[in-house]
């Protein structure tokens, strides 16, 4: 198995367009999962047989909790993994019926009977060793009231969020103002580094670039990361980010402590 000069490099990616609900399939994810597996061999020294790319009916839940685990659960101290998720997100209430508390889901192909909560991907992550260096990219959205992803636009647009009630489950009167399940944990404490496509209170965007389909964050951090010739920290690809997804209506965040901000790219 290669080496880093610390550790071992593996990775996990993740795309699904082929939902069971009429009209909200997306076009982005599977291209997206394979550019960031193929970005990772070619570019970041991840041998292939390391990385792991799950699409549509393979990223079940329990297919990409058992990759996540695989992932994580071989990881040691110098270790560097990379776990990208591109796919419609979600929220579950609360189950006490609080319309002011919410969970923020990955949506796995099977959505229909499952769902990956935040506090999940939390619990796997927290049990990492120390040392073990991690980075996180999420291309989905985390709020939102909408009931059909698609709209009318000259790049085919649509947004990467499930209603609740395509499920048969509550939805929020206005998830704009809601507040959380629980307060993110300090980012100071985080073993991971995180960039996501939006903030909690927005929707990600999957479109169509010049004929290939992609999530407008996964395009616009690629340009990104080869106009510098692939040398960055992810707080320099958060900052161009930003000014090159202008055209779309999310901010992408970068999440972790001060000093994993500063991590050059994937290391």
């Amino acid at each position: 198995m290669a080496k880093t000069a610390t550790g071992t490099r593996r990775a996990l990616c993740v795309g699904i367009n082929d939902y069971p609900y009429k009209d909200n399939d997306l076009k982005g994810c599977v291209n997206d999962a394979r550019a960031w597996a193929s970005l990772l061999t070619d570019h970041f020294d991840f041998p292939a047989k390391n990385v792991t790319v799950l699409v549509d009916k393979q990223a079940t839940k329990r297919g990409t909790l058992s990759a996540l685990k695989a992932l994580f659960t071989r990881a040691k101290a110098g270790d560097v993994l990379v776990f990208t998720n591109s796919s419609h997100g979600s929220y579950v209430i609360d189950k006490d019926g609080d319309e002011e508390r919410y969970d923020e889901v990955l949506c796995p192909w099977d959505i229909d009977d499952n769902d990956i909560v935040d506090d999940e991907l939390r619990a796997l992550i927290e049990d990492l060793p120390k040392g073990v260096r991690l980075s996180v990219v999420l291309d989905n959205c985390f709020s939102g009231t909408a009931t059909r992803a698609r709209m009318n636009t000259p790049d085919e647009r649509r947004i990467r969020f499930l209603s609740p009630a395509l499920r048969g489950l509550p939805v929020l009167d206005n998830p704009w103002k809601a507040k959380r399940k629980r307060a993110r944990s300090s980012e100071s404490r985080m073993r991971e580094v995180l960039l996501s496509g939006c903030t909690d209170r927005e929707y990600s965007y999957d479109a169509n670039f010049s004929g290939v389909f992609h999530g407008a964050l996964t395009y616009y951090a690629h340009q990104v990361i080869r106009t510098a010739n692939y040398r960055l920290t992810f707080e320099q690809l958060h900052g161009r980010l930003k000014r090159a997804i202008k055209d779309y209506p999310q901010h992408p965040q970068l999440e972790g402590s001060a000093t994993n901000k500063k991590r050059s790219l994937f290391s």
